[in-house]
C-alpha cells in the first residue's frame, strides 16, 4: 500500500510538473509590433505589459497585454493628445515610469509649424492614479532647447533625466531634478560621439537607457545616424561618483549590439529594458528594420529578445534575432493570449455584437447580455495610422457608420471592408480602464442609444457627452 501510495504521488509530481513546463513554455516571433514600431517602450505591471512607440502625430497610444506575443495584435489606445501649440505635433520616444505610487510619461514634441524636428522639446505627464492608460495631466516642459529621447532613473537615491541634446553634434545630457516633472539643476553633457561607430551617417549619441544590477550603473544608448544600417547601442559605466559629470562615466571602445546582416536586421537601437513577469529574466525591447536601405522613418519595427550577464557582471545582449524566429517567452508569464476581444457598454454592462450573428452586409449592431457567442467578439486591427477596423469573429464583417453619415443617431453596422474611414476607429483611453470608441470619419462616439440597458439596445454613433453608455471595456475574449 506505501509503495502504491509513493508511486501515485510520483505520478502527480511528474504530471503537475508537466503542466507548469506547459504553462511556462509560451513562443513569440519579431516583430512585437509592426505599426508605428520605433523608439519602443515596455514596462511591466500588475500583470500586463505595457508598450508605447513613436507615433509621429499629436497623439501617444499604449497597447496592453498579458504576454509579450499579445501586443503584437493587441489594440492601440490614445492615452493622451496634443493639446497646446508648443507640444502638438510629431510625438517622439514617449516612455512610461513609475515614481511614488504615479506613472510619468516622458516625450518629445513639437511646436505647431511646417517643420516640426527644430522645435522637439522634452515633456512629461502625470497619471491620476496608478493606471499606466491614464488618465494623465500635463505637468511641464522639461528644456527650453532642441531636446530628445528623455529618460529617468534613481542613481544613489536622486532622481536624474537624460536626453539626447545638440552642441555641434548630438551629445548625452543628465540634469537632477527635484521631482518627476521638475528640474534641479541645468543640463551637463555627459558623452560626445567620440568613436568612429559612433559616427557612421552622422556624429550621433542619442536614446540613454539606465540599466542596473548588482550596485552598478549602466548607461546604454544609440550611436551614429537612424537612417544608417549602421545604428547601434554602445555603453557607459557609471565609474564615478557624480551621475552629472563625464569624468564619472566610463564608454566601452566597442559597441554593444549591432546590425546582424546573416539574419537581415539593419539599424537597431533606441531601446528600452523590462523584466520578465516572475523577475528572474532581463529583457531588451528596440527597433531595427529589415532591409539595409530603410531609414529613420515608420517602417521600423519593435522587437524583443532576453538578454544575459557576463562574468564581470556586464550585460551581454548577444545579436538581433531574424524576424520570425520562434523564441520562448518571457518566464512566469501566461502561455497565451487572446487576439479577439469583447466591448462590454460601462453602463449596462452588456456586449456589442451583431445581430443573430447574420453575415449580410448591413446587419444591425447592438448590445446583449454577454455570452461568449462568437458574434461578440472582435478582431481589434490596427491600420498603423492610429485607428483600427474592429472585424467580427463570427461574420467577417467590419464595424461600419452607414453611409458614412456625419449625424447624432447614425447607425452602426457591419460591412464588407471598403477601407475607408467610416469603418476605422479610434480608442479613447477615459479611466478605469474603459475607453470610447471614436470613429475616424466623424469624430462621433459609439452610444447604447437612449442609455438602454435591455438586450437588443441599437448601438449608434453620437458626439461625445462624457456619459459611461458612451464608454467601453476592451476584454479579451
Amino acid at each position: 500500500m506505501a509503495r502504491r501510495l509513493l508511486t501515485l504521488l510520483a505520478a502527480l509530481v511528474f504530471l503537475l510538473g508537466l503542466g507548469q513546463s506547459s504553462a511556462s513554455a509560451a513562443s513569440f516571433t519579431n516583430p512585437v509590433k509592426a505599426q508605428k514600431g520605433a523608439d519602443p517602450w515596455i514596462s511591466y505591471h500588475n500583470g500586463n505589459y505595457y508598450m508605447v512607440t513613436t507615433s509621429w502625430t499629436d497623439v501617444i497610444t499604449m497597447r496592453k497585454s498579458t504576454t509579450l506575443a499579445g501586443l503584437a495584435t493587441a489594440p492601440s489606445v490614445e492615452v493622451w493628445k496634443g493639446d497646446a501649440a508648443n507640444r502638438c505635433c510629431n510625438i517622439w520616444a514617449p516612455e512610461i515610469h513609475f515614481i511614488n505610487g504615479r506613472w510619468y510619461l516622458y516625450y518629445v514634441a513639437g511646436q505647431n509649424v511646417s517643420d516640426y524636428n527644430p522645435t522637439q522639446r522634452t515633456h512629461v505627464l502625470e497619471s491620476g492614479g496608478s493606471d499606466p492608460m491614464g488618465p494623465y495631466t500635463y505637468r511641464n516642459q522639461l528644456n527650453s532647447a532642441w531636446m530628445l529621447d528623455p529618460t529617468v532613473a534613481t542613481i544613489n537615491g536622486s532622481l536624474y533625466l537624460f536626453g539626447s541634446a545638440s552642441g555641434g553634434t548630438q551629445n548625452l545630457v543628465a540634469a537632477r531634478m527635484s521631482n518627476p516633472y521638475t528640474l534641479a539643476t541645468g543640463f551637463s553633457t555627459i558623452s560626445t560621439p567620440t568613436n568612429s561607430w559612433e559616427t557612421s551617417g552622422g556624429s550621433v549619441n542619442e536614446g540613454p537607457e539606465i540599466l542596473q544590477r548588482g550596485g552598478r550603473t549602466y548607461l546604454i544608448y544609440s550611436a551614429s545616424g537612424c537612417w544608417t544600417p549602421d545604428y547601434k547601442l554602445g555603453q557607459l559605466t557609471l565609474t564615478g561618483s557624480n551621475p552629472l559629470s563625464a569624468s564619472s562615466w566610463t564608454k566601452k571602445s566597442t559597441p554593444v549590439f549591432q546590425r546582424n546582416d546573416s539574419a537581415g536586421v539593419y539599424g537597431p537601437g533606441h531601446n528600452g529594458f523590462f523584466t520578465s513577469p516572475d523577475g528572474t529574466e532581463n529583457w531588451i525591447v528596440y527597433h531595427a528594420n529589415d532591409a539595409a536601405s530603410e531609414g529613420c522613418d515608420n517602417g521600423r519595427t519593435t522587437r524583443a529578445q532576453k538578454f544575459t550577464w557576463n562574468s564581470d557582471g556586464t550585460p551581454n545582449f548577444g545579436t538581433p534575432a531574424r524576424l520570425g524566429a520562434s523564441m520562448t517567452g518571457p518566464s512566469g508569464e501566461p502561455a497565451s493570449a487572446s487576439t479577439t476581444y469583447t466591448l462590454t457598454n460601462r453602463n449596462s454592462g452588456k456586449c456589442l455584437e451583431v445581430a443573430g450573428s447574420s453575415t449580410a452586409d448591413g446587419t444591425n449592431v447592438q448590445q446583449w447580455t454577454c455570452n461568449g457567442g462568437n458574434n461578440q467578439k472582435w478582431r481589434l486591427e490596427d491600420l498603423a495610422d492610429d485607428a483600427h477596423r474592429l472585424v467580427n469573429t463570427a461574420t467577417g464583417k467590419v464595424l461600419d457608420t452607414e453611409n458614412c453619415s456625419s449625424a447624432d443617431g447614425a447607425d452602426l453596422r457591419q460591412w464588407s471592408w471598403l477601407n475607408n474611414t467610416c469603418q476605422r476607429f479610434r480608442f479613447q483611453a477615459t479611466d478605469g480602464g474603459y475607453v470610447r470608441i471614436v470613429n475616424q470619419a466623424t469624430g462621433k462616439v459609439a452610444d447604447a442609444t437612449n442609455c438602454g440597458t435591455t438586450d437588443g439596445t441599437d448601438v449608434r454613433q453620437w458626439s461625445w457627452l462624457g456619459n459611461n453608455c458612451q464608454q467601453w471595456r476592451l476584454n479579451p475574449a
